[in-house]
């Protein structure tokens, strides 16, 4: 029984989305009793339903199909992206997560176990780290006695920099461009006595149970309020229900917006099916793949096709964060720039990787081109570039609205991480201009969006 239920597991979920991953998924399962919670999630009706979706072909709205994706991910990018990911500099992540809903009272907390976040202790961050709890560009770096102390304000901020004999003024060009510049994210304040640092590693996102009114309640928000959305999809929303046409009445940047939310709303789904709470025993829980879950959100007869449009979606935004990863490459291949921790050797070895995952990006043949967004009407495109920016700012600030803190933290790590691969797709002529060997004050990342990037594209 368990032989057939993995065979059929292993071909669902190989056409549906990255292959790789799953295979960890169910390496990790492998060669354990089946328990009951398995047996329901993994049993099939018919060899038909063996296969729940027909996810092939090209993408809408890019030259790209899918078979190139899984194969480039699967062989060039999950293995470096992975590692990476359990790196110092990318695993510890700061955030805030007592910050009050803007929208509504905060009146639904999940009080399951699992929601919790376990924060890491202040001796267990990286020195180099813990040094640049806030923002190098803030008004404490801005007002350093001499340029001395201003360099070593940068050295222990998010990107290690030697700067030149011009430190001060350009600290305050940093700070007047960081004012000015085009956020897409209601960013944490690191300052802040709430802001705590979370070792991702150790609160990994799997299903914790919450779900109902209050969760429903934010992604309603999200689409019904804050999302351009398709005259044909009915709301408001449920998001299990299919929606009634296709991506009609929508020009190419509103359809966009729509397809990376959905996107990011199936990825969150698809990883809350892979971890999932299977069976939970006197000291021992066990998280795995639930099948029966992922076909009710995702399989084509239970979704009335809609299943395979949420899939493509996903796609879809893996191919938007990799154009920003592939724009933002010149930034880091600086040899100003080095990811700090302290620890020199850990550091360099951290860079090298990162430059390997670039390396690979530069070789895909099919990147999304932003090109044609925001083109035709200088006013018109200026205007919908702003309404575009703003309803995704505000998406951001709904992830405080939500109530189990671990959805929380992967809700505002990966919105936070899309909205700075749109902040680089939009800063492309700033980022042509970086000079080489100092400083850049035409575009700066912080060290928080650096992670939520580098891991929302890991997700």
């Amino acid at each position: 029984m368990w032989r057939r239920t993995r065979q059929a597991c292993w071909l669902l979920l190989s056409v549906c989305f990255l292959r790789d991953l799953v295979s960890a998924w169910f390496q990790q399962n492998s060669g354990r009793p089946q328990t009951q919670q398995e047996e329901r999630s993994g049993s099939w009706s018919s060899p038909e339903q063996s296969c729940l979706c027909h996810l092939t072909g090209v993408l809408d709205d890019c030259f790209c199909d899918v078979e190139s994706i899984d194969v480039f991910n699967n062989f060039k990018i999950y293995p470096r992206i992975t590692k990476l990911a359990e790196r110092d500099y990318f695993r510890y992540y700061r955030v805030n997560l007592k910050r009050h809903c803007p929208f509504w009272p905060d009146d639904e907390h999940c009080s399951i176990k699992d929601c919790h976040v376990e924060p890491c202790p202040e001796s267990k961050v990286p020195i180099g780290i813990k040094s640049g709890n806030y923002n190098k560009y803030s008004q404490a770096a801005n007002t350093m006695p001499d340029e001395a102390e201003c360099e070593q304000a940068s050295k222990l901020g998010a990107i290690n920099s030697t700067l030149s004999n011009q430190s001060k003024e350009a600290f305050a060009d940093w700070a007047r461009h960081d004012d000015a510049q085009d956020y897409f994210c209601e960013l944490d304040d690191e300052t802040s006595p709430d802001a705590e640092y979370v070792d991702l590693l150790l609160n990994p996102e799997r299903y914790t149970g919450y779900k109902g009114a209050s969760a429903w309640r934010v992604w309603n928000s999200i689409y019904e309020e804050n999302c351009f959305k398709p005259r044909s999809v009915y709301r408001p929303l449920n998001p299990l229900a299919p929606s009634k046409g296709d991506d009609d009445g929508l020009c190419l940047e509103k359809r966009v917006f729509y397809r990376l939310i959905s996107g990011l709303h199936s990825s969150i789904n698809i990883h809350l099916c892979a971890e999932f709470l299977l069976d939970e025993g006197w000291g021992r829980t066990t998280w795995g793949p639930n099948i029966q879950e992922f076909r009710r959100r995702f399989d084509t007869a239970e979704t009335k096709g809609e299943g395979t449009r949420r899939l493509k979606n996903l796609y879809f935004l893996y191919l938007i964060e990799l154009r920003a990863l592939y724009k933002v490459a010149p930034y880091f291949e600086r040899a100003v720039v080095n990811l700090y921790t302290g620890n020199a050797q850990e550091d360099g070895a951290t860079k090298e990787l990162l430059l390997q995952v670039f390396n690979e990006i530069k070789a895909f043949p099919m990147h999304f081109d932003e090109k044609s967004m925001f083109a035709g009407n200088k006013m018109e495109a200026k205007t919908l570039k702003e309404e575009f920016r703003l309803h995704f700012k505000n998406i951001s600030r709904i992830m405080d609205c939500v109530g189990c803190s671990k959805c929380r933290l992967w809700g505002k790590l990966q919105t936070q991480g899309l909205g700075t691969a749109l902040k680089i797709l939009f800063s492309e002529k700033e980022i042509q201009n970086l000079p080489e060997h100092s400083p850049s004050k035409g575009f700066q990342l912080s060290r928080q969006e650096i992670v939520a990037l580098m891991n929302a594209f890991g997700r």
